[in-house]
């Protein structure tokens, strides 16, 4: 990597630079794909459940973006299952009353095991949050919150949860650490599903944590090597080249995220447009309640009718036909993932599909 110490480097220029091998003579610009479930005695990983060169160039890069050391796992939900077993048994836990359904399925769990107390809050509501975290062990924290899209004070609640005591867990997904870096808004441990806008791609599942305390990554290092939790040496390295291009692919979906926001909310059949300002997810309810948000997941052509979010192709689905999606999301809420297609082209299908919606 060239010296930094000159200038600081941007986060655009550090997704393209970060990770990379040692600039030598005939050495490759990429990182190789390690496939190696066993490595000669003697050095410091031993066997594959426990390192390998590609998660390591993989880790670099992305807690280079986010500030801290960062652990791969095969997983988002693997990382979030990762966090959630730091906490001490009959733990009290305050978290959004919208989340990624496989974080609030993971919390029920826990809650139903009695293993755990779950606060659900409008994250919105700062006093609320902050009155919820009194004798709290965990303040899990997405910001905008998935689907509804809900923006919190980070800054004003981790300290609030750190005046009680309380761990303090960002999912950075959405916001990506290009537009918030949530430790240094306070937060101890950000956590993403890099199969979304990380990846970027739709073709791999991933997940990674990040944090700068040095027990905790202890902790979590553990967990992975003990559960398993490892990820593929293939799927690290499509997520690290899938890297190479997120500032480019941020700007682009964000962009065109805005112009639709703005075009929805001007609609006649749109009755709330959801966007934080922000970021390439907009969530809209229709007019026309469940059944012209249903009839406008089936109507596009060009937009995919599709769960997940954060590929380069636009994506839409009515959330609440999950069943482990939040009651405190609206019945007709549409979640829209903008993708970096023409925004005219984009449009224009959405328009088609909104007619037909009614």
């Amino acid at each position: 990597m060239p010296d930094a110490t000159r200038r600081p480097l941007s986060p655009a220029t550090r997704t393209v630079i970060s990770g990379r091998p040692e600039r030598l003579p005939d050495a490759p610009f990429n990182a190789p794909v390690t496939f190696a479930a066993t490595y000669v005695a003697g050095g410091d990983v031993e066997y594959g459940r426990y390192g390998n060169p590609t998660w390591s160039a993989f880790e670099e890069a992305v807690g280079d973006l986010e500030g801290g050391t960062a652990l791969a796992f095969s997983s988002g939900l693997a990382a979030v299952s990762a966090v959630l077993a730091m906490l001490p048994e009959g733990a009290t836990v305050v978290s959004p009353d919208n989340l990624y359904s496989g974080t609030a399925e993971q919390l029920d769990e826990r809650a139903r095991q009695r293993r755990a107390t779950v606060r659900r809050v409008d994250v919105t509501r700062t006093p609320d949050v902050i009155a919820a975290c009194e004798g709290a062990d965990l303040l899990w924290v997405e910001s905008p919150t998935n689907p509804r899209l809900d923006v919190a004070d980070v800054p004003a609640l981790a300290a609030a949860a750190h005046r009680t005591g309380a761990l303090v867990v960002a999912d950075n997904t959405f916001a990506t650490p290009l537009l918030r870096q949530p430790l240094d808004q306070g937060a101890d441990v950000v956590v993403h599903s890099a199969t979304k806008l990380i990846a970027g791609h739709s073709d791999v599942v991933l997940g990674v944590v990040v944090t700068r305390d040095e027990e905790m990554l202890r902790r979590l290092d553990g967990h992975r090597r003990l559960h398993g939790a490892v990820p593929g040496p293939m799927e690290t390295w499509l997520a690290l080249r899938g890297m190479r291009t997120l500032s480019l692919r941020v700007e682009r979906a964000q962009s065109n995220a805005r112009t639709l926001a703005d075009r929805l909310a001007g609609h006649p059949a749109v009755a709330l447009v959801r966007y934080p300002g922000f970021g390439s997810m907009v969530s809209v309810e229709l007019a026309g309640g469940v059944a012209a948000a249903d009839t406008l997941c089936t109507s596009v052509g060009l937009w995919s009718h599709a769960t997940s979010l954060g590929g380069v192709e636009s994506t839409l689905e009515r959330r609440r036909r999950w069943a482990s999606e939040s009651p405190a999301v609206s019945e007709g809420l549409v979640r829209l993932s903008v993708g970096i297609e023409d925004v005219e082209d984009l449009w224009a299908d959405l328009e088609d599909a909104l007619s037909a919606a009614g």
